[in-house]
């Protein structure tokens, strides 16, 4: 599945750069996209109002879901990721500074595939994303969203 994108939903300036720089480190050739904000996320993945994905699915193969970000949540996201036959299929990792049992809780129940709470540590935090980025790109396969979409 190298080649595969990774979609990453991240406010935090820092954590985007320490991301990006991991997961580049785990696979060269996947593209990683950053979104700053829940919102970006749904206009990313559904368009701006017009009911039609403003870019191609088929070639996301992770997202990497922020719990806590601004406009809308990460919850909510993860919600209209799951309602939505377009993308219920597409693999969530939920990441998370923070360590709260109701959030990791609703994730799950909202069809969360991985909660990852991130640690301060920057050796440990990219050690965690490679591990992450090689099971979900190498080791995980996902659907074509277009086949998805023909069976539904």
């Amino acid at each position: 599945m190298d080649g595969h994108s990774i979609l990453v939903v991240e406010d935090n300036p820092d954590d985007q750069i320490l991301t990006v720089r991991a997961l580049k480190s785990a696979s060269v050739t996947s593209p990683v996209i950053v979104l700053e904000d829940g919102q970006e996320a749904l206009d990313f993945l559904f368009g701006n109002g017009a009911g039609k994905p403003s870019r191609n699915l088929d070639s996301l193969g992770v997202v990497l879901l922020d719990v806590k970000l601004p406009k809308v949540s990460g919850l909510e996201v993860l919600k209209h990721i799951r309602a939505s036959p377009l993308t219920e299929w597409l693999p969530v990792i939920m990441v998370t500074s923070s360590d709260e049992p109701a959030d990791l809780l609703e994730a799950y129940r909202l069809g969360a595939n991985s909660f990852i709470t991130k640690p301060i540590n920057y050796r440990e935090f990219a050690d965690q994303m490679t591990v992450l980025a090689r099971y979900w790109l190498f080791v995980n396969k996902v659907p074509n969203a277009g086949a998805v979409r023909s069976i539904t």
